[in-house]
């Protein structure tokens, strides 16, 4: 039998579950000390302009004043639809101050994506590009009764004009035509700011903990994506716990991430650094590693947070190696799995010790496992169970507790754990027990000093003739060939034995991998090498050599577009 919560003995020295009063506070009422002592400090850099605090606040009030202005009232929903720009920023605080609800709407989504959103949502008002209302929310708009406000700026809309004259000249900065719709108010973003309409000063709403703050979309592995609420006592619980366990202290980091705010990650990373009175340095494009390295030897952050995918890219990129990263206290890679390989590599360029695998989901607002900050951190394990927060492993099959070193669904009881699924009781029961424990649908092994190893997802195991194949597994070790980046393994039907599949690896080739051009040749290669260090039935069948692999919007490899092609 498991004991619980064994894994306290791990955590740093000093640390111990928080007062629960302490979230009892909505985020609104809790950062308005910040706008006090931070007022002349930067809360932002965006393409080297550079937004204080004390305009932030001024902004944001305006915002809210638009909202209600407007016709919407508290509870009701804002759609925003943006990269990391300063107007995400502004829009996000705006909405909240208005008591109404954010939900972050990636600017990828296709036309039918984005009318499923914010139909499901019901959504009063959306913020948008100029290129996206053009090319898609026109389309969209008319099918959507319940969206009365329609906010459009662009990407350069805090640049310069010169600045944002050239960007569109030269195709860097997209546009598109802003058109009058039917029965909705368009809004142009700059007119909100400048308005003698909208008062500076913050409105007099009344927020509760209890009021939800954000219905964010999960990536729909299965159906639909579904709206999870999260509450303001959701998400101050997981920050004031986050903070206590990475020792991150009001008023003295400098933080940049490429995780998009529309994402979980983005967003409580943003959360953080406005409430800690940080400066964040905002990437609209994070795949411009180019930009990132500039940005990184101008400002030498103390804490960077991105999807492993991105630290790849940056490792590819020499002037990342190149750069000084002593001022860096914490390396933050979630929301994917880091191969331990990988990590290391992470931490020859960095620093060892600075890379903080973390843990979480956008049901739990969104962390609940992290490596500790000052203690033993294990590469290739998410961590430990964050303060206030229960964890168990459960088989998925019966639902009962697995031992130590046996895998497990991973179940997660917390005060982060979200509210529900807007409009879907079903779902939200299916996903949150009796007991109150979330259930990931991700498979972990529990280490007898209490630290997680993911192993997979539920839905990615693969089953080879009754064996169970752990995907992760399988591509942490292929990723040690020399010719191998990045690599994603699925399950196939086996046509020679039905009912069970085989494992085929989708792999894209290493830039410094050099070879004679014989595809099938190298091929023969990596299956070779998998052969000596796996099992039999966990060697794949297949492998294919691409140029890249899919990718959802925040940059994890897309498995369930790989399985739409087969």
């Amino acid at each position: 039998m498991v004991a619980p919560q064994f894994w306290k003995k791990s955590w740093d020295p000093g640390l111990a579950d928080l007062d629960p009063s302490s979230w009892e506070v909505s985020y609104v009422d809790a950062i308005r000390p910040t706008f006090e002592t931070y007022a002349d400090q930067p809360a932002m850099s965006f393409m080297g302009i550079e937004i204080a605090f004390r305009d932030l606040d001024r902004h944001s009030n305006r915002f809210a004043h638009m909202l209600m202005a407007n016709g919407l009232k508290k509870g009701d929903v804002v759609g925003i639809n943006l990269p990391n720009i300063p107007e995400y920023v502004i829009a996000w605080l705006g909405t909240l101050k208005a008591g109404c609800a954010v939900s972050g709407v990636s600017p990828l989504l296709s036309a039918d994506e984005l009318r499923h959103q914010l139909a499901d949502s019901n959504a009063k008002a959306l913020v948008t590009l100029d290129a996206i209302f053009a090319a898609r929310v026109t389309e969209v708009a008319p099918d959507l009764p319940s969206l009365q406000v329609i906010v459009t700026t662009s990407v350069g809309g805090f640049l310069p004009f010169y600045k944002r004259l050239l960007g569109q000249l030269l195709g860097k900065i997209p546009k598109g035509k802003i058109t009058p719709i039917n029965t909705k108010t368009i809004i142009a973003f700059r007119s909100i700011l400048k308005s003698r309409d909208y008062s500076d000063e913050p409105p007099n709403i009344s927020i509760a903990p209890g009021d939800i703050a954000y219905i964010q979309y999960t990536g729909g592995t299965t159906g639909p994506p579904k709206g999870a609420m999260l509450s303001h006592r959701n998400v101050m619980a997981d920050l004031l716990i986050v903070q206590a366990w990475l020792n991150w202290e009001e008023g003295r980091g400098l933080a940049l991430s490429g995780f998009p705010f529309f994402h979980i990650a983005g967003l409580f990373f943003n959360i953080n650094c406005v409430y800690l009175g940080w400066m964040q340095i905002l990437i609209p494009d994070p795949r411009d590693t180019d930009h990132i390295c500039k940005q990184i030897e101008k400002y030498r952050p103390t804490a960077l947070a991105n999807v492993p995918s991105l630290y790849y890219l940056l490792l590819n990129n020499p002037k990342f190696k190149e750069l000084d990263h002593s001022n860096l206290e914490a390396c933050v890679s979630a929301a994917a799995p880091f191969p331990e390989e990988s990590q290391r590599e992470m931490e020859k360029t960095i620093g060892e010790g600075k890379l903080v695998e973390a843990y979480g989901m956008t049901e739990t607002s969104p962390l609940s496992i992290v490596n500790p900050y000052r203690g033993k951190k294990k590469l290739g394990h998410i961590g430990l169970p964050l303060l206030n927060t229960d964890v168990k492993l459960v088989d998925p099959a019966s639902g009962e507790p697995v031992e130590i070193g046996q895998p497990g669904e991973i179940c997660v009881k917390g005060p982060q754990v979200m509210e529900g699924y807007l409009n879907k009781p079903e779902e939200t029961k299916k996903a949150i027990d009796a007991d109150g424990y979330m259930h990931t649908g991700d498979v972990g092994i529990f280490d007898e000093e209490g630290y997680v190893r993911i192993v997979d997802r539920t839905k990615d195991m693969i089953n080879v003739s009754g064996f169970k194949v752990f995907s992760k597994k399988v591509e942490e070790m292929m990723t040690t060939h020399p010719a191998i980046d990045m690599i994603a393994t699925i399950g196939l039907p086996n046509p020679d034995n039905p009912g069970s599949e085989m494992v085929k690896a989708y792999v894209t080739l290493s830039p410094d991998y050099s070879f004679d051009g014989d595809e099938e040749k190298l091929k023969a290669d990596i299956l070779k090498f998998a052969k000596e260090k796996l099992a039999p039935y966990e060697v794949p069948k297949a492998i294919e050599i691409r140029t890249e692999l899919p990718l959802t919007p925040i940059g994890k490899i897309d498995k369930k577009e790989l399985r739409k092609e087969t």
